[in-house]
């Protein structure tokens, strides 16, 4: 297992981690969990009154909604992902250890619509440690106040 700086080696972590961000961003924060196989919505296979996974472990899953602007809402799996969601423009498949560095840099500021001109459309930018991205596409319907302000 991986005991390095901003490892999050189970969800409660990243929720825990979370929680922190609200409370350092002066943020509202809702949390609901789901918690076992026959609860989380990955794992619809797993029978009626099945809740632990083959291994024998619980799985836990959550969900968490910031108050304020911008809207940002994370779905944390139990599978070491997460979607994330800013303005309503979902953010799939980020790694778990990665989720409250993508929040910060939304909350600091450093997240930022990059306009394409060729072929045209916006995408949502935000940066991550050791240089690196995440890029979503951004529908020009979705442009809230918001976005549009962070147009760079």
């Amino acid at each position: 297992m991986d005991h390095s700086p901003g490892h999050l080696p189970t969800t409660q972590a990243a929720v825990d981690a979370l929680r922190a961000l609200a409370a350092r961003y002066a943020r509202e924060i809702e949390v609901s969990d789901d918690i076992g196989a026959d609860r989380t919505s990955r794992r619809g296979a797993a029978g009626i009154g099945v809740t632990t996974d083959p291994d024998g472990s619980l799985p836990h899953e959550a969900y968490v909604e910031f108050g304020g602007l911008p809207r940002v809402s994370v779905r944390l799996y139990p599978d070491d992902d997460a979607l994330i969601t800013v303005e309503g423009v979902e953010c799939p498949d980020i790694a778990r250890d990665d989720v409250p560095a993508f929040v910060r840099s939304v909350f600091d500021g450093l997240a930022h619509v990059k306009v394409r001109r060729f072929p045209p459309g916006y995408r949502l930018v935000v940066p991550l440690p050791g240089d690196r991205t995440h890029t979503e596409y951004v529908p020009m319907i979705l442009l809230s106040p918001w976005l549009s302000r962070n147009i760079r």
